[in-house]
C-alpha cells in the first residue's frame, strides 16, 4: 500500500515525548468517502485525552489523532455524489486521522472552504463552531433577546459560542475564564462578551445576577463540570437550559442540592458529537454550512470571525500540544503540514 507521514504516538498511548512524525499506510476509500490532501489540522483537547488512553476514537475509525482539517480533495470512493471533483477545496470534521497527510472523510462531512478564508482559518472552524452551533441552537433552544452565559470562553468552542449568541441575537453574554487577558480579549471582541467573571477570583452568579437583573440566564454552556455544576444551578433562570459539553474538572460531585432543578424547571442535558451517527452528523454539517457565508478571517469585519492563538509546523506538534496542555492559548491552535 501507499505510505503517508503522520503524527503517531509511540506505544499507543502515553506523555507528550510519545508524539512522533511517523509512516502510516494512506487510507483505503470506502463507499461515500473522498481523500482530502491535509493543508493545516487545528488541536483539540479531546486529542489529548485520546494520547492519554481516557478517550479512545470511535470503533472502525482511525486511531490517529485529530478530528478537524482544512485541504483538498485527491480522490473520490466509490458511490460518492457528484456534489465533489477532485481539486475542491474543503475544511472537514473527522473521528479521527486529522494529523496526517491524507484523510478519508465521508462526503457529507466536509463544506467547501470559502474563499475568503486561509487553510490555517478553515482548519479552525469544523470542531469548535460545529460543537457550539449544535450546543446553542440544536440543544440549547437560543432565542433573540436570551441571556447566556459561556464558560471556558477563551477556548475555541468558548469564542465560538459567544460569537454565535451574539449572532442569534442574544441580550447579555457572560463569560467565565481564569486570567484577566483572557477576560479582556473576550470582552475586546467585536461580536464579543457583554459581562466577564473570573471564576479564580469571584462567584460567577454574583455577576450573571448583576449582568441580568437578578433574573439569572436562560442558557448555560459548560465544559467545566463538577466544579460549576452547583453554581450553574444558582445561575439559571426560570426555565433554564444548559448544554454540556465536557467535564474538565471531573465528573463526581459528593453534595448537592437538587431543589433547583425542580423549583426552576431546569432543563440540564449532555451534547457529543464524534460519537453520534452518520445520518445525525450529516445533518449538522447541512446545517451549519448554511453560517459559512457569514465568516470571515481573523482580521476580517464579518459577524463571526476565527480567532487563531498561534500556528505550528507539524514538526512542532509537542510544543503546540505542551501550550494546550498548559491552558495558554487564547483561541485555536493550529498546524500546517510541511
Amino acid at each position: 500500500m501507499e505510505k503517508m507521514r503522520a503524527i503517531l504516538v509511540k506505544d499507543g498511548i502515553g506523555p507528550l515525548d510519545n508524539l512522533y512524525i511517523g509512516e502510516t499506510d494512506i487510507p483505503t476509500l470506502k463507499s461515500q468517502e473522498v481523500l482530502v490532501k491535509i493543508a493545516a489540522f487545528a488541536l483539540n483537547r479531546m486529542d489529548i485525552s485520546q494520547r492519554k488512553g481516557f478517550y479512545p476514537p470511535p470503533s472502525g475509525t482511525s486511531e490517529i489523532l485529530g478530528v478537524e482539517f482544512s485541504g483538498r480533495i485527491v480522490a473520490l470512493g466509490p458511490n460518492t455524489s457528484t456534489r465533489w471533483t477532485i481539486g475542491d477545496e474543503v475544511l472537514g470534521l473527522a473521528s479521527g486521522g486529522a494529523y496526517a497527510e491524507f484523510i478519508a472523510v465521508i462526503e457529507t462531512h466536509i463544506l467547501a472552504k470559502p474563499p475568503q478564508l486561509s487553510w490555517v482559518e478553515a482548519a479552525s472552524i469544523p470542531e469548535a463552531f460545529i460543537t457550539a452551533f449544535q450546543a446553542l441552537a440544536l440543544v440549547g433552544d437560543i432565542k433573540r433577546g436570551e441571556d447566556v452565559l459561556v464558560h471556558a470562553a477563551a477556548s475555541g468552542v468558548g469564542i465560538a459560542a459567544v460569537q454565535l449568541a451574539r449572532f442569534y441575537g442574544a441580550r447579555t453574554i457572560i463569560v467565565t475564564a481564569s486570567t484577566t487577558d483572557k477576560l479582556d480579549f473576550l470582552l475586546s471582541l467585536p461580536a464579543g462578551a457583554t459581562h466577564a467573571a473570573n471564576y479564580k477570583k469571584e462567584n460567577f452568579v454574583n455577576v450573571t445576577n448583576d449582568a441580568t437583573g437578578g433574573k439569572g440566564v436562560d442558557l448555560i454552556i459548560d465544559t467545566v463540570g463538577q466544579a460549576h455544576f452547583s453554581r450553574n444551578l444558582d445561575a439559571l433562570a426560570m426555565d433554564g437550559r444548559m448544554t454540556m459539553l465536557s467535564l474538565i474538572s471531573g465528573f463526581e460531585i459528593s453534595s448537592l442540592d437538587l431543589r433547583p432543578i425542580l423549583a426552576k424547571r431546569l432543563r440540564i442535558q449532555g451534547s457529543t458529537l464524534r460519537s453520534r451517527s452518520t445520518d445525525y452528523k450529516s445533518e449538522v454539517f447541512k446545517r451549519f454550512g448554511e453560517l459559512l457565508c457569514f465568516f470571515t478571517g481573523s482580521e476580517g469585519n464579518g459577524p463571526i470571525r476565527t480567532y487563531i492563538h498561534k500556528v505550528y509546523p507539524w514538526t512542532d506538534i509537542r510544543e503546540a500540544t505542551r501550550v494546550m496542555e498548559a491552558d495558554q492559548n487564547i483561541g485555536k491552535i493550529v498546524v500546517e503540514i510541511v
